[in-house]
């Protein structure tokens, strides 16, 4: 039994709630307490809210599903990398060994940027026994975090929010460096040639080294795909081959579509290959922070979710794009 004192305006305000629900002032009282505990509990339990969220969206981003996710504890994630071999050779077995030369080392930083959902709920969800409060919040961040995970990835330009793959220079590949994506041109400006289509994607399969075409794939939005679908060889058959899963292939390599993709158009790299789990890192800072404000905007009690997320290319070697232009 909850023995509280109130004073009249606020006793016959939560007695109508209490009526309202068919329950004893006292029994409501209890059932507010519990609600609040939930509530509060939101903070010990974040852990366990941070893998819920992460679980979903990678169901919903695709980008988590083919590249690499790390968590780190700091707000840049540092990761060094070499840009050529160590010296090596041959030697008989008494014979002088001469100094080789040292792989020259670089170190890649993918700093993390603020994500966040303010997320609205009445009391009397929160006083709804039956509802599920990680689960919920979870829900409803899977819907704001995704659209905003899904675009930085592909395009993002790196100003509080992760560097997408086709936001770093685009060179032709025979100009390609290190720090530039790669591409090979259509030859027409805003699609595919008219005779032998195919050839453009078979020269972009092949420009990838072979270490980063065993585990490669396609990646278009879902327009590209329809363009793409209709493509047919030399004897007329379509390129495109229907698996066993239900899903499909194209030229041998399975396709991730990507709504934020960009669409076919003049100068536009709409496709991407390569193996993104090794070109791609996604960066998750570890734990999801959930502030409580029932004041702000009453009579709704608001959540406040943040997530500290960020992502780049580690190896430009690994992804390569198709441009629909010219040259």
């Amino acid at each position: 039994m909850i023995q509280v004192q109130l004073d009249d305006h606020v006793a016959n305000a939560l007695s109508k709630q209490a009526e309202s629900r068919g329950m004893s002032l006292s029994d409501y009282l209890g059932l507010v307490a519990a609600s609040q505990a939930r509530v509060d509990a939101l903070e010990i339990s974040a852990d366990e809210l941070d893998r819920l969220i992460e679980s979903r969206l990678r169901q919903v981003s695709p980008m988590r599903d083919i590249a690499t996710v790390r968590t780190t504890g700091a707000n840049v994630f540092k990761k060094p990398i070499s840009l050529t071999d160590a010296g090596s050779g041959w030697v008989s077995e008494t014979g002088s060994r001469a100094q080789t030369s040292t792989p020259t080392l670089a170190l890649l930083e993918f700093p993390t940027s603020e994500l966040y959902a303010n997320l609205a709920a009445t009391q009397t969800l929160l006083d709804d026994s039956f509802v599920n409060l990680e689960d919920w919040i979870a829900g409803e961040v899977e819907e704001a975090f995704a659209g905003q995970e899904r675009a930085a990835f592909v395009s993002g330009d790196g100003a509080n929010k992760p560097t997408g793959f086709l936001n770093y220079d685009r060179v032709a590949e025979a100009s390609y460096v290190w720090g530039k994506i790669g591409y090979v041109a259509t030859g027409v400006a805003g699609g595919f040639a008219t005779t032998n289509p195919a050839d453009k994607l078979i020269d972009l399969v092949y420009t990838p080294k072979p270490q980063f075409r065993q585990n490669a794939r396609f990646v278009m939005n879902r327009k590209t795909v329809s363009a793409v679908r209709k493509l047919k060889d030399a004897s007329g058959q379509y390129i495109w081959e229907p698996n066993d899963t239900g899903g499909a292939t194209l030229l041998g390599y399975p396709i991730t579509e990507i709504e934020d993709m960009p669409d076919i158009a003049t100068d536009a790299a709409a496709i991407a290959f390569g193996d993104f789990a090794r070109g791609y890192l996604i960066v998750d800072r570890a734990g999801v922070r959930v502030l409580r404000d029932p004041y702000s905007a009453k009579p709704y009690v608001l959540f406040y979710v943040t997530k500290r997320v960020g992502g780049g290319v580690q190896n430009f070697d690994a992804i390569k794009a198709l441009k629909f232009g010219v040259s």
